[in-house]
């Protein structure tokens, strides 16, 4: 860490000119430059392939056997091949390169007095950043401003409970690769790339290292056996050759003839190009892929775990309602312009951030100024909090009143949360826990998500270790309505059309998700399992459950990843979506995690394999649309190559075995050739063919079906030994 912080002039960034000073001095925020050696790297993955090393064999052995006509011939083939080999090469390797770019961190910084958002990389010591819940710290930094602000540090101290940041020097700093864990903050950047504390521990983040998928090593697998059936082929072609000839140089070039036409090496090159730009025109409509590889996922997706809000609702709640513990009425609040009794909004209000940044919190706060005086918390100032935590989860704001104010050594505490768990906490009979709850079951059955309201007053200086300990009193519910997205039933009748299950995994009450639910068309939407339920259940009975349940209520992480891992021991191919901090665990366990690319946190969008830019769930339906006619034409190209190869391979072969006139038809000048044919055609033509209308009505894929059926491996073998049959 620089000994010194870089000053900026009050809070309005550094200037341009300091930014280009400062990247010239301490270059950009990446712990590795990329190399500048990339056209080589490419030269050496083109030169190193089987087949090139055979092009180069054969070529020599013209010039050995005096041939020199056919050696430069060779030679002017060798080099088409690689320019052909490079084009498409680059091409790959320019749409991985923009999905990068699609997919980079990004932050927001203030800069001239502006704020502005840039890649992580562009930071640089003395930037003014803007941090938020679920955010990697892009940098080490120091804090200058914070609200409700832990990190979690475990990957510097290997300590997973979250540390409390502040101004005080000693609790303000901030190293990069750190988790924001709640609340917001504005930073000063003091140190990037390698000279970070990170840096110098030698770590890498985020970087994304998925495992092979099934397709490639299907692929992969048919390769080496088609690689070691050519390695025979080549000593049964150079002896039998031998033995007509008894010239070895002649015997070994038409042995490698043979061995050039086995080779497929067209099917890797189609596989990366098909993925790689397929990929790359999806980021076009809004669906940005992290490795092109998971494109093989989407056309096999049979199962779709859905987060309700913000993905089936709008995310835009309103508070609706509120049940009023103290004189035991429920108040719509469409009927009121002013409330008589405004202490459940008011301290709901007191119980959220002063500048909300959740969906929630932001409608107690336009409730509690629509519908009261707004003045209370004027008086009011926060002098601690206890974070979000707990299951189910609840938080707790304190307060003390102004100096002049007659209850000044008074504080006000205040406390919103999971129902069942501010209840818990209050001073309440058996009969009130009960008329409580059935009012919470009968607001969750209209669709409205329910919290519970509390309040207390503590005279001590010392403050609880948690915030149970406090002397609470129920104030009573507020209930939020968050409306269906308008496009979600007919999203929902196309996956249903395309034969996936669609289940929803929410937070909420099982009354709330069940009125969603039937509202957007889930089919076997009244039956449901919580997640306690499920962390009871043992592996088999839960995949029993999850085969016939559709909605998930009450979950939490723990419980969320348990439903994916057991939908995946069923051999289903699994798409989930998710935005906050705690799903990432969730969508990495997923076949394929779903992030959004509006709300999502970074830890969210960095844990998924697909980014929805704008948070359209019908963007889905595309990508497993195109995710099949990637798959399809992929099919179509591998078994081309199939087809093509086979009468090469005869023509090759057969006149040599069964002692022709004229053994050696083909020689290794033509088979060259006609790769320049074959190469380009499977990959441009093919990755160009339309998909079927009628994609989207198929079953999906089997997880663990081959490239392709029996049935179409036959006819790939006929229509080769037809083509032969004419040759």
């Amino acid at each position: 860490m620089y000994e010194k912080v870089i000053q900026s002039d009050n809070m309005k960034g550094l200037t341009a000119q300091q930014v280009l000073e400062f990247r010239q001095q301490y270059g950009k925020n990446v712990f590795h430059a990329e190399s500048s050696h990339r056209f080589i790297h490419l030269i050496w993955g083109i030169v190193k392939e089987p087949m090139f090393i055979l092009l180069i064999i054969a070529c020599s052995l013209y010039f050995i056997l005096g041939e020199i006509s056919g050696g430069v011939m060779m030679l002017v083939a060798m080099s088409l091949v690689a320019t052909i080999s490079l084009y498409q090469e680059v091409k790959s390797t320019n749409a991985i390169k923009a999905l990068q770019q699609f997919t980079e961190p990004k932050v927001t910084v203030v800069r001239d007095g502006e704020k502005t958002i840039v890649a992580t990389e562009e930071l640089v010591p003395g930037d003014i950043v803007l941090l938020d819940e679920g955010m990697n710290i892009p940098a080490d930094a120091i804090v200058l401003q914070e609200n409700d602000f832990t990190i979690n540090e475990s990957i510097i101290t290997g300590e997973s409970l979250p540390v409390e940041k502040h101004i005080i020097e000693g609790f303000n700093i901030l190293y990069q690769g750190t988790t924001i864990n709640s609340g917001k903050c504005i930073a000063q950047v003091t140190a990037t790339g390698n000279n970070t504390v990170l840096g110098k521990l030698g770590k890498v983040i985020g970087i994304y290292h998925p495992s092979k998928t099934l397709l490639q090593v299907q692929i992969n697998q048919f390769v080496r056996r088609l690689a070691l059936f050519g390695f025979i082929s080549f000593f049964i072609i150079f002896f039998v050759n031998y033995l007509h000839q008894k010239e070895w140089v002649v015997s070994l070039l038409f042995a490698l003839t043979l061995a050039m036409s086995v080779i497929p090496e067209e099917i890797p090159v189609a596989f990366s190009s098909f993925m790689a730009l397929g990929a790359y025109k999806m980021s076009k409509l809004g669906i940005i892929s992290r490795q092109p590889q998971i494109i093989e996922n989407l056309g096999a997706v049979n199962v779709i775990c859905l987060d309700k809000t913000g993905t089936i609702t709008e995310n835009k709640m309103q508070v609706k309602t509120i049940y009023d513990y103290g004189s035991d009425v429920l108040i719509d609040l469409n009927d009121h312009a002013r409330l008589q009794n405004e202490n459940v909004l008011r301290y709901g209000m007191l119980a959220s951030e002063a500048s909300p940044f959740d969906a929630m919190e932001k409608a107690i706060w336009e409730a509690y100024y629509l519908y009261t005086d707004g003045k209370i918390h004027q008086q009011l100032q926060m002098i601690y909090e206890y974070p979000l935590e707990g299951h189910p989860p609840m938080m707790t704001h304190v307060y003390e009143y102004d100096k002049i104010h007659k209850n000044y050594n008074t504080k006000v505490v205040a406390a919103k949360g999971a129902t069942e768990r501010i209840i818990n906490i209050c001073n309440l009979t058996p009969d009130d826990k009960e008329k409580i709850f059935q009012h919470t079951k009968s607001l969750a059955s209209k669709g409205y998500r329910v919290i519970g309201v509390a309040s207390a007053t503590h005279a001590e200086h010392q403050f609880p270790t948690v915030q149970d300990k406090f002397s609470w009193k129920f104030e009573g519910l507020l209930a939020l309505y968050d409306p269906p997205k308008k496009n979600i039933p007919d999203v929902f009748r196309q996956f249903y059309k395309a034969k996936i299950d669609i289940k929803i995994i929410t937070g909420d009450y099982p009354e709330t998700a069940i009125n969603i639910a039937g509202q957007v068309g889930i089919i076997n939407y009244l039956e449901y399992t919580t997640g306690e339920q499920v962390m009871k259940m043992n592996t088999d009975e839960l995949k029993r459950v999850v085969k016939v349940t559709n909605i998930f209520a009450r979950m939490f992480p723990d419980a969320k990843l348990k439903v994916i891992e057991a939908l995946k021991e069923n051999g289903e191919i699994v798409a989930m979506t998710g935005d906050g901090v705690n799903d990432g665990p969730a969508l990495k366990a997923a076949s394929i995690g779903i992030a959004m690319g509006e709300k999502g946190t970074e830890i969210a969008r960095q844990a998924a394999d697909l980014v929805l830019t704008d948070d359209n769930l019908e963007r889905m339906v595309t990508a497993i649309s195109e995710g099949r006619g990637i798959f399809n034409n992929l099919k179509k190209a591998v078994r081309y190559i199939i087809s093509i190869h086979i009468p090469i391979i005869l023509t090759a072969s057969l006149p040599v075995i069964l002692s022709w006139t004229y053994p050696n038809i083909f020689t290794p000048i033509h088979i060259i050739f006609m790769e320049l044919i074959m190469g380009p055609t499977c990959s441009i033509f093919f990755e160009r063919e339309p998909v079927e209308e009628n994609i989207m009505e198929m079953a999906p894929r089997k997880r663990n079906a081959g490239i392709f059926t029996n049935k179409e491996l036959l006819m790939s073998i006929i229509q080769g030994i037809i083509i032969s049959i004419g040759a």
